[in-house]
């Protein structure tokens, strides 16, 4: 069991808070992400959970009983922090047994945990190998074996794939939600990067200065973001957003509209700009269009053959159907 829940929890520094009051529900086996941008108290907020911060209010239950006063120890959860954190001098088996040497656990039974962690994580071959001695996404890779071997209530993940270059975070990324379908066990996990949550997390939260934004599926996030904030956080590249005449037209203070859901022509559309940079990744092509009112530059995810080049004169057209519109509050209105 995994169920964690979060009711009226809130955390100070002093005179300063950080995380005010807020409820979240996250059900056993989910891979639920924090989301947000630097500062947001994501880290602080799972740091909460783990109990490696105390909170200043509320309450935290695991599993139906009142974990707020428990020491780290006593939650039941096992963190896998950005950095590997591994001991240089001992090999991956022994860096894996650590933490239930510590607990006592008999020999037989480490070695069976061991040698399951190590098939889960294609560890087998690397056992008798010391940390120098392998890459960062092996390393990676030790580190949650050590809190595998724990069999946690659920495991928090603190930006694990910050310190990996770009191919290796893809393929951890991977490995992350494959493991977390062989195991089944609650995961909560802290990115700053949008991408990460929207291809591991079942449900995502997004939060800005402590506050959750909202809560829902990547997809939930996506079609129907509460607010302004949340439309230009979650997608790559980001929803345009126009505000003025454009928005006006449309009885509301600001329309969205996704990179993807411009369709671009050389002869006729609804807006008229100049090509700045564009961006030719092969499957698809980036466009930065100038001169459109409320929104300059305004973005377009077109296929990787269109035929455009900086300076040219197109026009663009958004899909009705896949405008957004917010109030002056900056709020969903449809």
């Amino acid at each position: 069991m995994g169920r964690i829940r979060l009711k009226q929890v809130k955390k100070s520094f002093g005179d300063i808070t950080v995380i005010p009051p807020l409820d979240l529900e996250i059900d056993d086996g989910e891979f639920v992400v924090f989301v947000g941008p630097s500062g947001c108290g994501k880290s602080t907020l799972l740091r909460l959970i783990a109990g490696l911060e105390d909170t200043t209010a509320g309450n935290i239950e695991i599993d139906g009983k009142d974990a707020t006063g428990l020491p780290p120890a006593k939650r039941g959860l096992a963190m896998v922090f950005q950095s590997y954190a591994l001991y240089p001098h001992m090999t991956v088996r022994k860096n894996i047994a650590f933490p239930m040497k510590m607990a006592g656990m008999e020999q037989a039974e480490q070695d069976k945990r061991i040698a399951q962690a190590a098939a889960a994580l294609n560890l087998t071959d690397y056992l008798d190998r010391r940390p120098g001695q392998l890459s960062g996404g092996q390393r990676q890779r030790v580190a949650i074996g050590r809190a595998i071997v724990r069999e946690p209530a659920a495991f928090l993940f603190d930006e694990p794939l910050s310190n990996l270059d770009a191919a290796l975070r893809v393929g951890m990324r991977m490995e992350i939600s494959e493991l977390h379908k062989k195991l089944d066990t609650t995961m909560v996990y802290v990115t700053h990067d949008q991408v990460e949550a929207m291809t591991m997390a079942d449900k995502i939260v997004v939060l800005q200065a402590g506050v959750i934004e909202q809560v829902g599926s990547p997809l939930e996030l996506y079609r129907t973001p509460r607010n302004k904030f949340v439309a230009g956080f979650i997608g790559s590249p980001k929803m345009n957003q126009l505000d003025g005449p454009e928005a006006a037209k449309h009885g509301v203070h600001t329309i969205g509209i996704r990179p993807e859901h411009i369709d671009i022509s050389k002869t006729e559309g609804t807006w008229q700009g100049t090509v700045g940079v564009a961006e030719h990744l092969g499957s698809d092509t980036f466009m930065h269009i100038h001169g459109i009112p409320g929104c300059d530059p305004l973005t377009v995810r077109a296929g990787g053959e269109v035929d455009v080049k900086h300076g040219d004169t197109v026009y663009l057209t958004p899909q009705m159907e896949h405008l957004h519109k917010f109030d002056t509050q900056g709020l969903r209105v449809a």
